[in-house]
């Protein structure tokens, strides 16, 4: 029932970290994989090559989440270069710290466009290529549920309008029976917060478990949600967090 054999996916920023290992558990489960990168050509081929060495057919486009036009196109050029488009899952995110009073605008219409727009506009641009049994994954953060510290602020309010936005598109294309859910990690091993950071033991702090989690275990959550076995779910916000508190 989690089988994803024949299917045929794009994971957009998924060079590297959390997006890369959803790319590999996809491929991994039987899905052919487009993934997007911005400028880690040299990650994004790495990736590629994995999937391809598990027989699978892989595809890496270059794109920037910024900009509409690039995610559009990168949309259509994963169907184009798949034959076809079952799985979106939108992971493309930047996080920029600083107090609200200390934010530039520029700052702020960044995590706007990548974290809140670019996720709409592909899932507007995924919508005429998915049939029944379709799948939407946007991918949070559990910050967006419970803020912590005094920066961070602008980038949780990013990934809480998500919670509307997977609501709302679930209610959409329900009855096209495509789902629509999202996952929100909560302190993930990667380059951008490695579990050896200046604010890892206090992070660690927050969680029952004392641990970060690997980008394996964030995979393995949305793999969960793209296969047959979650087809009754849709309009879910799964928080993949090791049980944090603040």
């Amino acid at each position: 029932m989690t089988d994803l054999t024949g299917k045929r996916a794009l994971i957009t920023g998924a060079s590297r970290g959390i997006g890369a290992a959803i790319a590999l558990e996809f491929a991994r489960k039987g899905a052919d994989v487009a993934i997007t990168y911005e400028r880690s050509a040299e990650k994004a081929g790495e990736v590629v090559r994995a999937i391809e060495a598990m027989g699978r057919k892989a595809v890496a486009l270059q794109a920037d989440s910024g900009d509409p036009a690039a995610v559009k196109r990168s949309v259509d050029a994963a169907a184009g270069a798949l034959g076809g488009l079952d799985i979106l899952v939108s992971n493309a995110a930047i996080a920029l710290y600083d107090t609200i009073a200390g934010m530039a605008v520029e700052q702020i219409d960044a995590m706007l466009a990548v974290n809140i727009r670019a996720p709409l506009l592909a899932a507007q641009a995924a919508i005429p290529h998915l049939k029944a049994g379709g799948r939407i994954i946007a991918i949070g953060s559990a910050g967006a549920e419970r803020i912590v510290g005094d920066t961070g602020t602008v980038y949780f309010m990013t990934k809480s309008a998500l919670h509307s936005f997977t609501r709302g598109l679930a209610r959409e294309l329900g009855p096209r029976d495509i789902t629509v859910n999202l996952v929100q990690p909560g302190s993930t091993d990667t380059d951008m917060n490695p579990a050896n950071g200046e604010f890892a033991d206090f992070q660690r702090s927050l969680s029952p478990l004392g641990r970060f989690a690997e980008p394996q275990d964030i995979a393995a959550a949305v793999a969960f949600l793209a296969s047959p076995a979650a087809r009754h779910i849709t309009g879910a916000i799964l928080t993949v967090d090791g049980g944090q508190v603040t």
